[in-house]
């Protein structure tokens, strides 16, 4: 796929997930970027699958561009940006352009990272598999982790999940999630979390929320806040390691008394194929070991081949037993929850 064709699908997805800004910002790039110089050489010379579904260079673009305008180093480009009003095509690709010249070697250097969104929204999917894990076991959660970001969604124990008159959380949350809800509540057992950590290959400070922000698109604000939202809470533990390195010393000890839910939300895609297979080759010997009174669960929110949103997928153990959840906006603007054992 080349690098227009990838900007091109990435604007029609961004339009579809309600940020006509971003869309409008990577249509641009699609129409006008051109090779001359080793920035735009390097991006339009892409080696491999550039796409959403492995390295997503256009969001890597776009979330560099970003950055330059959240921490102030390009006030011409930021005049361009959400909450201003829209300004014409060409006088906003003048100001892209003119950053991708002043800005080369940030940029340059941003590219070579994959986005990283920690996108607190998904945690409504974890509010209410947390609830279902809870009635199913009638056990506390350790947690784990893989792409954790910011660790921010392995706080979802400490915000609430709000579906018509119905709470799921504390009362006194973080922060409250409201996303379109279709299908039965999740069962009102509250969840207890006893342990909790991630992995990530580049975690991410909270502290430092430039780059935390800079892949929400700019003209969503209610992402931002809530994200903000979540930054002023407390913090989970991220370690910066391999995702199936982490695993191996991370399964090696069950610990009775507890479901340990291993999890991932729109992070799996990026791991290399071999780090995939060893990944599940150690869950799954895992799930071997589990027992009635330390059962191993992996769930995970992906994208498949369907193009409406993620799938929520669950493998349980003791049984393997393999369920699917429903599916959900990569955003979680909306939640099909429909769990049914296949």
């Amino acid at each position: 796929m080349s690098l227009r064709h990838a900007l091109r699908t990435q604007t029609i997805a961004c339009r579809r997930l309600g940020s006509p800004f971003t869309a409008r910002l990577l249509r641009l790039l699609a129409d006008r970027l051109r090779q001359g110089t080793p920035l735009t050489d390097r991006l339009l010379q892409w080696p491999g699958d550039i796409s959403a579904r492995t390295q997503s260079v256009p969001l890597r673009i776009a979330g560099a561009l970003h950055g330059l305008v959240l921490d102030g180093a390009a006030p011409a480009l930021a005049a361009h940006y959400p909450p201003n009003a829209a300004t014409p095509d060409d006088a906003l690709w003048s100001a892209i352009d003119a950053a991708l010249t002043t800005h080369a070697p940030r940029i340059d250097a941003w590219l070579n990272r994959p986005p990283q969104t920690n996108e607190v929204g998904r945690s409504a999917v974890l509010i209410a598999l947390g609830h279902w894990l809870t009635t199913e076991y009638h056990l506390p959660l350790t947690l784990s982790e893989l792409g954790a970001s910011a660790g921010l969604n392995l706080m979802w124990d400490r915000y609430t999940l709000q579906i018509g008159e119905c709470r799921f959380g504390p009362d006194a949350p973080a922060l409250t999630l409201r996303p379109d809800w279709k299908g039965p509540p999740p069962p009102p057992t509250t969840p207890t979390v006893t342990g909790r950590r991630g992995t990530d290959l580049t975690p991410l400070d909270p502290a430092r929320t430039t780059r935390l922000l800079a892949y929400i698109w700019p003209d969503q604000p209610d992402r931002l806040n809530r994200t903000r939202a979540a930054i002023a809470g407390a913090r989970a533990t991220v370690d910066q390691a391999d995702a199936a390195d982490w695993l191996a010393t991370r399964l090696a000890d069950p610990a009775p008394g507890s479901t340990h839910l291993i999890c991932h939300t729109v992070a799996w895609q990026y791991f290399p194929p071999a780090v995939q297979l060893r990944a599940t080759a150690l869950i799954e010997t895992a799930g071997t070991r589990a027992t009635p009174d330390a059962p191993l669960a992996w769930f995970g929110m992906e994208a498949d081949d369907d193009t409406s949103g993620a799938a929520l997928t669950l493998r349980l153990w003791p049984g393997d037993r393999r369920l699917q959840l429903g599916r959900a906006d990569f955003h979680c603007r909306w939640v099909d929850w429909q769990p049914q054992e296949t």
